[in-house]
């Protein structure tokens, strides 16, 4: 399970990276990606939606299940990964890149300190199931 050491990391299984404009980039985990099985459609919200710290602003769709994305600080969201319709299957393939899920302008930046370091993380999820 790859769990990068620049990005933060939320209960829910969701990362946050700072990006060089102040703005974070938001997706699902590999250990989540991994619980979900192959993800076969992602509802994702309308840029310049508002949204607060742990509230859940989409939808994935696996062959499993289907779960909700919590927003790991509060803020407008400024951009999506609209590639992820066509073709969801990258955030099981590359879930830190290529399967970005959306750009958030944080409204309070101090809430990324809130979050799991990529140690914390990978504590949290040692013997959690899948």
């Amino acid at each position: 399970m790859q769990i990068p050491e620049q990005l933060r990391y939320a209960p829910n299984h969701e990362w946050a990276r700072l990006d060089d404009d102040g703005n974070v980039t938001v997706g699902i985990t590999d250990f989540a990606q991994d619980a979900l099985g192959d993800i076969v459609f992602v509802d994702l919200p309308a840029a310049g939606r508002q949204v607060a710290a742990g509230e859940s602003f989409a939808e994935v769709e696996s062959t499993k299940s289907v779960s909700d994305v919590y927003a790991p600080l509060s803020g407008v969201i400024t951009a999506v990964n609209s590639v992820l319709s066509d073709t969801p299957e990258l955030m099981n393939q590359d879930p830190y890149r290529e399967g970005w899920l959306v750009v958030i302008e944080p409204s309070d930046p101090s809430q990324l300190s809130g979050l799991m370091d990529a140690a914390a993380y990978t504590e949290f999820t040692d013997g959690l199931e899948l």
